[in-house]
């Protein structure tokens, strides 16, 4: 095997050694002076959990098990590397995470910083309240279209006195203009509810919302064709939560949902992104404290690559 490898190139060097970076993936904190493509970032935070802690610790672990990943899709022969430059640029993590509108804003300044040079970012969460402050930043000029693959549609409103959580990143960035509710799917969404309307804006605003059992009867391929015509030819965002998987693929996550999709529908689901617009994309809720083995973070990882070869075309 080592005659075609160039173990100059760390990324084809045993995958057991050197540090952790996404992918292997060069790392560079100084993106500005040379900014890449595409920008593996992670954010590091929970403070909008409303259950189970422990994302704060994903983007470690997520990195520890990219370390696994190599560089060319079998699948779809995508290979990210040749078509696009991609860093891992490091951590937006909070100098003050104890109060939760701070710590968005911190994460929105450094999306900032991200959006102003040029780079798409493809995220590891931390909780799915982040991904407001990422659209808040890369979405300020014009609304986003957005696939949203997940157990919950994340439209909630006032929760313990935060309007802020991880249940209702997407409500508040359509009431703030980030996303445009028409061009938005929801793909998945199972598990009870604390009341039969608990999902009513994204209904009510015109999001297109596929409940598990949709999923099931049509086929996922029907429900992805669907989505994005719904989501049109315009810039999208992409966001998929690791609790979007049946808890038997990830165990590791705060809001685990029974009857959800297996690794391999996930992955299907997101190849067929492939050629879309996408302006920036996250996965999000891993928490190794939960986790057995590694399993979510290890899928979260792998369904950062697809995201990862969808954006790079």
């Amino acid at each position: 095997m080592s005659e075609i490898l160039d173990f100059d190139d760390p990324q084809q060097r045993p995958r057991f050694t050197g540090l952790a970076s996404f992918f292997r993936a060069p790392y560079r904190e100084d993106f500005e002076a040379d900014p890449p493509d595409i920008g593996l970032i992670g954010v590091p935070y929970d403070g909008g959990v409303t259950n189970r802690p422990g994302p704060r610790h994903g983007p470690r672990e997520v990195r520890n098990q990219s370390s696994l990943i190599r560089k060319v899709n079998q699948a779809t022969g995508a290979a990210p590397y040749e078509n696009a430059t991609i860093a891992d640029i490091g951590d937006a993590w909070i100098r003050k995470p104890f109060e939760l509108t701070t710590a968005h804003g911190e994460i929105e300044e450094f999306y900032a910083r991200v959006h102003k040079a040029g780079i798409r970012p493809l995220t590891c969460g931390g909780d799915h309240s982040i991904s407001l402050p990422i659209l808040r930043a890369i979405a300020k000029d014009r609304p986003l279209g957005m696939i949203h693959i997940d157990a919950h549609a994340d439209t909630g409103g006032d929760y313990l006195g935060s309007r802020f959580h991880h249940g209702s990143p997407f409500r508040v960035a359509v009431e703030e203009g980030l996303l445009d509710p028409k061009r938005v799917a929801q793909i998945g969404i199972r598990g009870p509810l604390f009341q039969p309307d608990m999902w009513k804006f994204s209904h009510e605003s015109g999001m297109r919302v596929m409940l598990i059992e949709e999923v099931e009867d049509k086929g996922w391929r029907a429900c992805m064709d669907e989505a994005k015509e719904f989501v049109g030819d315009g810039p999208i965002y992409v966001s998929f939560d690791i609790d979007s998987l049946d808890p038997a693929f990830a165990p590791g996550t705060g809001t685990p949902e029974a009857g959800g999709l297996t690794m391999r529908e996930a992955q299907g689901m997101v190849r067929t992104l492939r050629g879309l617009d996408i302006a920036g994309a996250d996965m999000v809720e891993v928490s190794p404290p939960y986790d057995v083995n590694g399993l979510a973070a290890l899928n979260g990882a792998t369904i950062m690559f697809e995201l990862l070869c969808a954006m790079a075309g």
